[in-house]
């Protein structure tokens, strides 16, 4: 697998608990844990992504603008503002 070096940033406490668990044994490094994390969000995020596909083609398919609209309401979620192109 090929991989790339990048810089993320974390909380201290996190760092501290990622480092204690290496140093416990339980992870075999830094690196090696975020990785994990990650594939496992992914993972999780994939999952989601086909439980919700599945729930909309047994209900009907996807939210209309109108069922968007009042599960956003529901939700207490507001409009999103469209920019205004400045080029335009």
């Amino acid at each position: 697998m090929a991989t790339k070096k990048v810089t993320i940033t974390l909380d201290e406490s996190d760092l501290d608990a990622i480092r204690g668990l290496v140093a416990k044994g339980t992870a075999k490094n830094v690196s090696a844990f975020v990785q994990h994390a990650v594939r496992m969000s992914l993972s999780d995020a994939e999952g989601w992504r086909a439980a919700l596909a599945e729930a909309l083609d047994e209900t009907g398919g996807p939210l209309t603008d109108e069922e968007r609209r009042w599960a956003d309401e529901v939700l207490g979620i507001k409009p999103k503002r469209r920019r205004r192109n400045p080029a335009a």
